[in-house]
């Protein structure tokens, strides 16, 4: 009987369905663990081989956490609404509901094939009502909540209202961006409507006007994250900062609590090191500058007020709202001009480093709070809205983008920290003394800094603070394919919360999908969108992040109509244990769900302050890119070129190419004469040699390869195996199918301990040889130990090591093959339930024991030591494991190869490492 994994996979399969083998339930005395993989996005290409790399190590390791007696939750589901289902279904025609429908089925087919020990009957997709109802209803959370910085914590804006009412907002401390003080009278003469717009400034759902992304040819808003060197990161399309009225998100509010928690997490250094980078926190003061001519002080923030001394200019951001009020005349076409070349720089090319120094003088002078000099105003993409509050005062002698802004503009640089006793210290060091600095002179720098603060309070011209560089989350889209806002505006624009008996609140099926000027796709249907009495619904909808922010704690309870899970569920499960994603959402949805949890933790919905303890980040599976180079001659460009029309030396054929230039409109402007250059076969045929090389593997690069022909060729466990082979799961590894055939040959040597080249079963009831449980128990250890370490490359060698001795060992024996079945079971799910069967075991092997090593096993009953003379090596000797020195030296001396060695020679002495060697110096 041969090894045949088309005919083994497809009957556990099936098995494995119908006996429910991986439902689980909340309800059991196990200590739990929940293991979670980044949901997919269904997208119209299906899965390729990169894809299912993280699934099959947490899959290998849900299930070894199952063999080890615990209740292991690993669900799947679809992250199913969001951008690239409504660009993909505009782009074939096809309503969004329907092609992400087919794309889900497409996927689910190609999981199924693949061995995965998930729960599909908690399988969740976020663009179904049942399940958005609850994105909604936290949503509305958001919204009638705000934070209070004195209890650290989100509270309900009925509190808030309650405080307004009795005192006013002077004595309130919340995370806000409201300005004004007013009193409890002040409060209760205005109008709903003035009311409404002051608790939007507290809100953690709030609405407001911002500067925005809008991606034309997408037709919406981006995110920071969306947008790459200044083009859409989907497609590559322009951009464009426009003010737009947008929902935000006040994640800023938790700022301290995402910086601080991040210690408690098992995260990788690098991982937790983006998210610290990217909250930004920096110590300093607000600092405000009157302005000649103009009555609202400009507010800077500095985490360097001790220099403050050397600033000779100001800088605002081209989206400062004083701009176009303090721009003299004479400057107005100038600035005009600079704000319109700003408006399609993205944030990361403006941070970059600095290669090209721009900027443009609005006319205005602001007033040194400190030497009443007018120092001029100027405006530069170097400084960002955003960040801090937008301004800057430019210090050129203490920070390098001042200071090349100084150089190329030729405006004055006075140094005011004198770093001569500290070599090696750099602009950005806080050390020095200071100089030119008034009542600072000789000042080390960190009790300059301090004194300068308590100075800048004193003269209440500003106060200390923390600063953070997140901002607040931006959460509308002029899209159709997301979750609709719970929200309903009056006739004067006041917004109105649904009520939690009214969700879902159901997006409306529609056949124009596509935004028109700037404008949602539900704005054009009046019958969904314009209620009676004037009232009318908001349009926008929810970004693609919303419905992944919580997925996790719906998995814990798929099916509740009346909570997003139950209490019971939730504290049994308490937070994923074990979560396996890309690096790319860094920031993003990790982002963004440690936030959205920390808030159900506040209103008491959750057990714990975070929702991932562990993350492990999967290396991505790269692969062999093709490219054809276009117009060589002038520096040209380069086109990816589909794998399978390139021949086995990577070249593409004239005739080959004459039909992908029919097929495929990025080539219809080659001149196939003109802008390639052609070489000849042996048989006179004209081809171009690719270019090579190995990146990650993607559609748009057309090396792709799809793991339905491995499984096809080689079954699912072998491609399981193979990919966690290729090297440790952290690491990136191009794809290369030569290496897959070894891992085959190993699992049908596997079955050969079971049967022999006549299908004759070879399994026995012999007890094994003390060497035949060594190779085990020598396998257990170490594959026990390596899964913990998440090392799967490693098992998968310790397996082929063990399979090997035994092999040699000639050993078959029932006991030995029992537990090597299990242990590989994680790795070869459908192999090993096909190997429990044939060894008469039953139910599931995965229902099974996990082996324990037997250190008494691993004891070696000899050792084998080198023997060196004067340090090389000339022979070795076998002797009983517990022999004692003395007798050990005595069988040395007296060893024919010694006494060769040492004729005519004095031994001056014997050194014997314990295990390790025998050295005579002689």
């Amino acid at each position: 009987m041969e090894y045949n994994p088309g005919a083994i996979e497809p009957k556990w399969k099936k098995y494995w369905d119908e006996q429910q083998t991986y439902k689980v339930t909340h309800r059991n005395n196990k200590p739990k663990y929940y293991v979670l993989d980044m949901f997919p996005y269904p997208s119209g290409s299906g899965l390729h081989v990169g894809h299912p790399t993280g699934y099959f190590a947490s899959d290998i390791y849900a299930r070894f956490k199952r063999l080890k007696g615990f209740n292991v939750l690993h669900p799947m589901g679809f992250d199913a609404f969001g951008l690239p289902a409504e660009q993909y279904a505009i782009e074939k025609g096809i309503h969004p509901a329907i092609s992400t429908d087919v794309n889900i089925n497409t996927y689910r087919q190609q999981l199924d094939k693949l061995g995965f020990c998930f729960d599909w009957n908690r399988e969740v997709r976020t663009c179904d009502p049942a399940y958005y109802k609850w994105t909604q209803w936290i949503f509305l959370q958001l919204f009638e909540h705000y934070y209070d910085l004195n209890t650290e914590k989100a509270v309900p804006v009925k509190f808030l209202v309650s405080e307004f009412e009795e005192k006013g907002n002077k004595h309130i401390n919340a995370a806000t961006t409201q300005e004004k003080i007013f009193t409890a009278a002040e409060w209760r003469k205005l109008s709903a409507l003035e009311k409404s717009d002051i608790l939007m400034n507290y809100r953690l759902a709030y609405r407001k006007t911002g500067y925005v992304w809008w991606c034309e040819a997408l037709g919406t808003v981006l995110a920071n994250d969306e947008v790459k060197e200044g083009v859409s990161e989907r497609g590559g399309h322009p951009v464009e900062k426009r003010p737009m009225l947008q929902w935000s998100l006040r994640i800023t509010a938790y700022a301290e609590r995402l910086l601080n928690d991040l210690d408690t997490l098992d995260w990788s250094e690098s991982l937790k090191t983006h998210q610290r980078n990217w909250i930004g926190r920096s110590e300093g003061a607000t600092v405000y500058f009157d302005l000649t001519g103009f009555s609202k002080k400009l507010e800077i923030f500095t985490t360097r007020p001790d220099t403050i001394f050397g600033a000779t200019f100001m800088v605002l951001a081209p989206e400062h709202q004083f701009v176009n009020n303090i721009t003299s005349p004479e400057q107005k076409e100038a600035v005009k001009a600079y704000l319109q070349y700003t408006k399609s720089r993205s944030e990361r090319d403006r941070m970059a480093e600095v290669k090209e120094v721009t900027g443009c003088f609005t006319g205005a002078y602001a007033i040194h709070p400190f030497t009443n000099e007018q120092i001029p105003v100027w405006i530069s993409e170097y400084v960002l809205k955003d960040y801090g509050t937008g301004a800057i005062m430019a210090v050129p002698s203490d920070d390098e983008r001042d200071n090349a802004f100084a150089r190329h503009f030729d405006l004055p640089i006075i140094d005011v920290v004198d770093k001569s006793a500290y070599p090696g210290s750099t602009l950005h060091d806080k050390e020095g003394h200071m100089i030119n600095s008034d009542f600072l002179d000789g000042m080390e720098v960190p009790a300059a800094i301090d004194l300068m603060i308590r100075e800048i309070e004193t003269r209440g011209i500003g106060r200390r603070r923390i600063n953070y560089k997140l901002r607040d989350a931006n959460f509308s889209r002029q899209r159709y394919w997301g979750e609709p806002f719970p929200i309903i505006y009056d006739k004067k624009g006041e917004p109105i919360p649904l009520g939690h008996k009214s969700l879902p609140l159901e997006l409306p099926y529609q056949e124009q999908v596509k935004s028109q000027n700037g404008k949602s796709p539900l704005a054009t249907n009046t019958d969904w969108a314009v209620l009676e009495d004037g009232k009318t619904r908001e349009t926008d909808t929810m970004p693609g992040y919303a419905g992944s922010s919580w997925y996790f704690l719906r998995y814990m309870d798929p099916h509740n109509e009346n909570y997003l899970a139950s209490k019971e569920a939730i504290m049994y499960w308490k937070e994923v244990d074990l979560y396996v994603g890309g690096t790319e959402h860094a920031v993003g949805h990790l982002m963004y769900s440690r936030f959205w949890h920390k808030f159900l933790y506040d209103k008491g919905i959750v057990p714990t302050i975070e929702p991932f303890k562990k993350l492990i980040n999967q290396g991505m599976i790269l692969g062999r890119s093709l490219y054809i180079q276009i117009d060589k001659a002038e520096g040209g460009r380069r086109l990816h070129v589909p794998i399978s029309l390139a021949d086995d030396k990577d070249r593409l054929y004239k005739t080959v190419f004459e039909q992908l230039k029919k097929d495929d409109s990025r080539f219809e402007d080659v001149d196939s004469d003109k802008d390639i250059h052609w070489e000849q076969d042996d048989k006179g045929l004209p081809f171009v040699a690719l270019t090579v090389e190995i990146e990650k593997m993607s559609k748009s690069k057309y090396n792709v390869v799809n793991p339905d022909e491995m499984v096809a060729q080689f079954g699912a466990d072998c491609f399981r195996m193979y990919e966690m082979f290729l090297g440790p799961i952290e690491q990136s590894k191009p794809w290369d199918t030569k290496g897959i055939d070894g891992v085959n040959k190993f699992l049908r040597k596997l079955w050969g301990l079971f049967y022999d080249n006549k299908g004759e079963l070879l399994v026995s009831e012999v007890s094994p040889s003390k060497e035949e449980l060594k190779v085990l128990h020598t396998c257990i250890k170490k594959v026990t130990e390596d899964i913990e370490r998440f090392s799967f490359n490693t098992c998968v060698s310790a397996f082929m090591v063990c399979v090997n001795e035994l092999k040699r060992l000639g050993c078959s024996k029932k006991a030995v093959l029992m537990d090597l079945s299990i242990l590989i079971a994680p790795f070869a799910p459908h192999l090993s339930e096909e190997l429990w069967e044939i060894l008469g075991q039953e139910p599931s092997i995965h229902k099974a024991v996990y082996p324990v090593w037997n250190d008494e096993f691993l004891v070696e009953d000899n050792i084998t030591y080198p023997i060196c003379i004067n340090g090389k090596r000339r022979g070795e000797i076998t002797v009983a494991a517990d022999a004692i020195q003395e007798d050990i030296e005595t069988q040395v001396r007296n060893m024919e190869i010694v006494q060769k060695w040492l004729e005519g020679q004095t031994i001056k002495k014997v050194i014997i490492v314990p295990g390790r060697m025998v050295n005579l110096v002689i």
